[in-house]
């Protein structure tokens, strides 16, 4: 008797409690928190009910943007957010923070740029970015326009599985109409009180059936101001990690979250679907897939039809397949690149030399100017004679020849000069040559592929390359040849990312030429030129971009000639010769990308 009177007295107390306070109550309810994506940009978006105020500020260390929303209360349940990093959004938390203010604290992965607007039914706050994901809560959407439903308005009916449990209840409550008509209103407060007796309190008061499941237990200890009977019982299961299903005939049942879990996934049937892919491999968009689905969902993809076989529970294969068709299975734009690879060799030749001969019909070297066993001189413009040269030992002759092998190859010009000094015949030989030559090289390879693609382009031969291995046996031998073959000539590879929202191109670019030369020997098969340009640029649609450019100049100069003589100041160039060779190579690589923008399909692409 003695506890029944105390149940009728805290009844009594709760029924008086539920009277409005007379109080100066904000003007303005915050309904729920949401991310959600939009073209172009992330929002948060805060639903609101009335007039309140708005005010942000940021803190650092980490990142973070806080909102105070002044006037306002916190109806709604504040859901913890599931740790996802969307576009940068680490983490999404709000409270009451004052009788009169609820402050949203957005945190960043860096500081970033942000909008703040405020319109009658909510306010956002938008990040720029290019990356699309799915929702937070599950179920909020983008807004079409500014009179746009809230994202994750308040339902009608009592809402017990959209506000707190996961899987098929949010889905089915968020397409649910905002609330009309507001619950009523419960003052209470609660020191250490059981669950149990808590439980019982909010259905006697609110007339509805409520079925308090094993797996609830604690106690509840909270103070509840004039607040909607509904949200303040979610609010209380969400802290217990408690949720509440409403059973068929309107009765709920109070559960721990893994109870229904359970229970669901025990309970529910399983439904295969087939899924046509379009857009893509289906065996690409598996391990995209295989993260949202539950605990007993599978998918396999299907190479003859490109499908994607998937099985999963009744109420979530809906959500599944417009995941699929909304997120992944889209028309991919493309990129169309023309490159143009510039390659210059330029080489440049000077020569200048002086030989000399001096002998007698008789006394002479074997060298510049021949001569017969008779001792008569043969003409000068004949080539060296392999005679033995015939020296006068016993009496005071002279021959010399002078800077004999300074002899230029491809000399361009040949003057001989020569004169008699009584016995003595001298003759000089002078020998020029410039030679200036040019090779322009310009290959323009264009390619066209899908966004975020690897594609390649090669324009060439294929050279073999002789290898020779050494024998096997410990006395040598001969060795195996074998023959491997290397490309040369013009490729380019690259992979291109679209900005959605600025039309930029990210690209992963490399731009190669190679050639091949003889090589000094036989046992090598050449020698492989390669200028190679690689980098990772960002490009606007349409502008041409240099991604590499290189100059390489090389000089030679070689001298040869009389000792002593050839060192002498401006005379000692009749005494040698001398050579200059320099080299110069460009290389010159541009890039330029297009957007090809989609093209609207004469029909609708079959699913």
């Amino acid at each position: 008797m003695r506890k029944r009177a105390l149940g009728l007295l805290a009844l009594v107390a709760v029924q008086l409690a539920a009277v409005p306070a007379r109080s100066h109550a904000p003007s303005g309810d915050v309904l729920g928190v949401s991310v959600v994506s939009a073209p172009g940009r992330a929002e948060v978006v805060v639903d609101v009910r009335g007039q309140v105020g708005v005010t942000d500020f940021v803190l650092q260390n980490p990142a973070r943007l806080v909102l105070d929303l002044t006037g306002a209360r916190l109806v709604g349940p504040a859901l913890a957010y599931d740790g996802v990093n969307r576009a940068g959004i680490r983490d999404v938390r709000y409270s009451q923070f004052r009788s009169d203010v609820v402050r949203v604290v957005i945190e960043l992965d860096e500081a970033r740029d942000y909008r703040v607007a405020q319109e009658s039914s909510a306010v956002r706050v938008a990040f720029e970015t290019a990356q699309s994901f799915a929702a937070w809560p599950r179920g909020a959407a983008a807004p079409s326009g500014p009179a746009a439903a809230p994202a994750a308005a308040l339902p009608a009916a009592i809402p017990p599985a959209a506000a707190l449990a996961p899987s098929r209840a949010e889905e089915r409550v968020s397409a649910q109409a905002p609330q009309a008509v507001q619950q009523r209103r419960i003052s209470v407060t609660w020191d250490a009180a059981p669950m149990s007796w808590v439980i019982a309190q909010f259905a006697e008061f609110s007339g509805r059936s409520i079925v308090q499941g094993t797996g609830v237990e604690g106690t509840v200890s909270a103070e509840i101001k004039n607040q909607p009977w509904d949200v303040a019982f979610y609010a209380i299961l969400n802290a217990h990690r408690l949720a509440a299903t409403e059973l068929p005939g309107g009765i709920l049942r109070v559960e721990s979250r893994t109870n229904i879990a359970v229970a669901d996934s025990v309970s529910e049937p399983t439904v295969a679907r087939s899924v046509r892919i379009n857009y893509s491999r289906a065996s690409n968009l598996v391990p995209a897939v295989t993260p949202i689905l539950s605990r007993r969902g599978t998918v396999v993809a299907d190479s003859v039809t490109n499908s994607l076989i998937v099985r999963e529970v009744e109420s979530r294969m809906d959500s599944v397949i417009a995941f699929i068709r909304r997120e992944l299975d889209q028309r991919t734009m493309q990129v169309a690149i023309s490159a143009k690879i510039i390659f210059v060799n330029r080489t440049d030749l000077e020569a200048l030399g002086l030989r000399y001969d001096l002998g007698t019909n008789s006394t002479y070297f074997s060298g510049l100017i021949p001569r017969d066993t008779s001792g008569a001189r043969t003409p000068p413009t004949t080539t060296a004679s392999a005679q033995s040269p015939q020296v006068i030992l016993g009496g005071n002759a002279l021959a010399a020849i002078g800077n004999a092998g300074g002899s230029l190859t491809k000399s361009s010009l040949d003057i001989i000069f020569s004169t008699v000094f009584g016995r003595y015949a001298l003759s000089a030989f002078l020998q020029a040559a410039q030679t200036a030559s040019l090779a322009d090289v310009q290959a323009e390879p264009q390619l066209t592929v899908v966004d975020n693609q690897n594609a390649s382009i090669f324009v060439g031969q294929r050279t073999p390359v002789r290898m020779q291995e050494q024998g096997a046996a410990a006395g040598g031998g001969a060795g195996r040849v074998t023959v491997s073959f290397q490309e040369t000539g013009i490729k380019l590879t690259v992979t291109p990312h679209i900005v959605r929202g600025t039309r930029e191109i990210l690209m992963e670019l490399r731009a190669e030429r190679s050639s091949i030369e003889q090589a000094p020997t036989a046992d090598v098969g050449g020698i492989f030129n390669q200028q190679v340009g690689e980098t990772r640029i960002i490009v606007r649609d349409g502008e041409t971009a240099v991604i590499g450019g290189l100059t390489v100049t090389e000089v030679s100069v070689a001298r040869s000639g009389i000792p002593f003589l050839m060192d002498l100041p401006v005379v000692g160039r009749l005494f040698g010769t001398r050579s200059t060779e320099e080299k110069r190579q460009d290389l010159l690589i541009l890039v330029t990308p297009r957007i090809v923008d989609d093209i609207v399909p004469s029909e609708a692409p079959q699913r």
